[in-house]
């Protein structure tokens, strides 16, 4: 099966010259997602870790929910903290209330330098399409 480039209408404004996710043999990569609002992608980005942790979630909720999916789906998160020393804690305790505890994605958490539009958190994650 080809890939299938995924462009969501009323999805989060991309940042940079990308597709909100592409989709090959079941399995659904989704890029990384901003804090920026869909609605007013021009507005102040949500303030503090916990305000912009739910923000990202929401917005991959939307990629996700535009190709038929949602985070219950999910199996794969990478997520970017730029202070990650401060804010881990409380990005934790904000993403986490978006799985049940016996359903969480694999993860891996990483500490960067800076992320775009002056973000505090970005996440990607790959999906998989249920089979039948």
């Amino acid at each position: 099966m080809s890939p299938v480039f995924h462009m969501i209408a009323g999805g989060p404004r991309p940042v940079a010259p990308f597709s909100h996710a592409v989709e090959a043999d079941g399995w659904v990569m989704l890029t990384g997602q901003m804090p920026t609002d869909p609605d007013a992608p021009d507005a102040p980005l949500p303030e503090g870790i916990a305000a912009q942790t739910r923000r990202v979630m929401e917005n991959l909720d939307i990629v996700l929910r535009g190709v038929g999916l949602d985070l219950s789906h999910v199996v794969q998160c990478r997520c970017y903290l730029t202070d990650f020393e401060r804010d881990y804690a409380a990005f934790n305790d904000t993403y986490q209330s978006f799985f049940p505890p016996a359903r969480r994605p694999a993860r891996t958490t990483i500490g960067v330098t800076a992320l775009a539009v002056g973000a505090l958190v970005e996440i990607d994650c790959l999906a998989r399409r249920p089979e039948g």
